[in-house]
């Protein structure tokens, strides 16, 4: 290990001092001999382990790469060097893949500007900061749409369906959802995937959506896909819009129980329907109306 330390060491004073006899003026052949040893350094600061040292290097890399008007390379050592600093400073490395989507973005790459989008999104998903997650899974989203990628914006789009539904956004959430399912329905690969969006969907028009309006709503998801009529997601739904009109919690939980018992709910799915036996609660002491609502914070409760 101290070994590639050491290599990594010699090999960035030979970059510097290359770099150094540059300054004041512009040699391509001089700037191409530093960067492969700042690249030389940089994986050997990788091997050795030293993160902090190796995004350090990167970045010089990069500003190299920037000197030689290179900037597909450029872009790259940014990226890498993010990935160095990402486990021990997230906000540095958001900065540093910034700099690469802006330069992915000027050379018309914008499906790897799209990448490096949703990876700033999913580590603020990690860290949960949800509100500024949607806006760059939005951004990834609009440009792997322009670069026909579908597949990735609707996995984009899946995201910001299922924070929105857990900050209350339950019409927007739905919007996303339904769209998801006609457009799996239009893709022989992904047409039996549209059920599970629908019922995402149903889920959250249980939350904030009148019975007789949820049925028309689900009238039109069986124009949608003609195979969720009959289907174990509709029979759900119907049940848990019958118990709904009822204002019955019980049946409410024991649908989902019998559902559950064969079909694992997750985590998401539960957290949803947590405020969907709510809204039967608020019904029951006459404090229920109105679209939407705030964010509730997860407890650990049984739904089931």
């Amino acid at each position: 290990m101290s070994d590639y330390a050491g290599k990594a060491e010699e090999y960035r004073k030979q970059a510097e001092k290359k770099m150094k006899s540059l300054l004041g003026g512009f040699f391509g052949n001089k700037f191409e001999d530093a960067a492969e040893l700042l690249e030389k350094a940089a994986n050997n600061y990788k091997l050795a382990k030293m993160w902090n040292e190796c995004a350090d290097t990167y970045e010089k890399l990069a500003g190299c790469y920037l000197k030689m008007d290179s900037k597909h390379e450029a872009a790259t050592a940014f990226v890498e060097a993010a990935k160095a600093c990402g486990k021990q400073d997230q906000a540095r490395s958001q900065g540093l893949l910034r700099q690469a989507v802006n330069l992915y973005t000027d050379m018309g790459r914008l499906n790897m500007a799209a990448r490096q989008l949703k990876e700033i999104a999913e580590q603020m998903e990690k860290a949960g900061q949800k509100e500024e997650a949607i806006q760059y899974y939005t951004q990834a989203a609009d440009l792997f749409e322009m670069e026909n990628s579908a597949s990735e914006a609707t996995k984009c789009k899946l995201k910001i369906a299922e924070f929105s539904a857990e900050m209350g956004r339950y019409s927007k959430a739905m919007e996303i959802f339904e769209d998801a399912a006609r457009r799996a329905v239009e893709n022989n690969l992904l047409k039996y995937s549209a059920r599970g969006y629908l019922l995402q969907a149903g889920i959250c028009a249980l939350c904030y959506l009148k019975p007789v309006d949820i049925e028309k709503k689900l009238d039109k998801y069986r124009g949608i896909d003609l195979q969720f009529d009959g289907s174990r997601e509709a029979t759900l739904l119907d049940g848990l819009v019958e118990a709904r009109r009822e204002l019955d919690e019980s049946k409410f939980a024991t649908l989902l129980a019998e559902y559950d018992a064969l079909t694992r709910l997750d985590p998401w799915k539960v957290k949803i329907l947590r405020q969907a036996k709510k809204k039967i609660e608020e019904m029951q002491l006459g404090v229920g109306g109105g679209d939407g609502g705030e964010e509730e914070e997860e407890e650990e409760v049984d739904l089931l």
